[in-house]
């Protein structure tokens, strides 16, 4: 299981670490940090990783939620910055890419550091990228219906009409950053890109994976793996292990 940090937003790293690399992992809509608690297993000694807990969900189910994308995007900088003071990797799902991908940018524009490899997953690129419904203007029913087709919820918290209701503010809040989200156009990343998608997934088809190359000066890497939208909960092993020997190359 994955540790808690002294610092509320990441949970997981070895206690006295000497790893030369961090990698740093953000959830997809709805998820927390539990959504990565098997990856810390998967890593070698090389590598200390941190699964990123977003407010609103688990030990900061109390927190205020994010729902803006700019305005997240300043804070979660902002509380990850002290920590990228060695090499350091970003992976994201889905709106986790989302939150990575621009992370990066919001670093450049700061002056701050740059990872050593970027890692997206599940996600259409941004300049391609389908414009989002308005899913906040749905009622409940609706939107449980809506959001449903991504799949990756499971079957006791849709037949359990208390999670649901727990659950379901935290969701809505994240689809309200996705919702908020604008792309503007900048330069590419100097940095690596590689970018994973599942081949039955049709809210990321191969074609809106691949337009990621255009966001960066260094290579570039698309894998595909069997399954739809959540198809890295079948395919971790092989996911977590493309990963590590990219960042073994470093």
């Amino acid at each position: 299981m994955l540790q808690s940090t002294p610092d509320r937003w990441l949970v997981g790293g070895r206690k006295e670490s000497a790893a030369p690399m961090r990698l740093f992992a953000f959830p997809y809509a709805g998820g927390s940090a539990s959504a990565f608690r098997q990856w810390h297993k998967s890593m070698p000694p090389s590598v200390d990783f941190f699964a990123i807990q977003l407010p609103g969900r688990e030990m900061r189910f109390t927190e205020p939620k994010l729902t803006y994308f700019a305005t997240a995007m300043e804070t979660i900088v902002t509380a990850l910055r002290p920590h990228l003071n060695q090499p350091f990797a970003f992976f994201g799902h889905s709106l986790g890419a989302l939150l990575a991908f621009e992370s990066v940018r919001c670093l450049r524009r700061m002056g701050g550091p740059a990872p050593v490899h970027l890692f997206l997953s599940g996600c259409s690129a941004p300049q391609v990228h389908d414009p989002i419904p308005g899913y906040n203007r749905f009622s409940d029913n609706e939107f449980i219906q809506s959001v449903t087709r991504y799949g990756g919820m499971a079957e006791q918290l849709l037949e359990n009409k208390e999670l649901m209701d727990m659950f379901l503010p935290t969701l809505r809040a994240d689809f309200s950053l996705l919702e908020t989200y604008k792309y503007f156009e900048e330069p590419p990343l100097d940095c690596p890109i590689s970018v994973f998608g599942g081949l039955d997934d049709p809210e990321a088809p191969r074609a809106k994976l691949t337009a990621w190359n255009i966001h960066t000066t260094k290579t570039f890497r698309i894998s595909m793996y069997s399954g739809n939208h959540f198809y890295l909960n079948h395919n971790q092993a092989a996911l977590t292990g493309e990963i590590i020997r990219e960042l073994d190359r470093i």
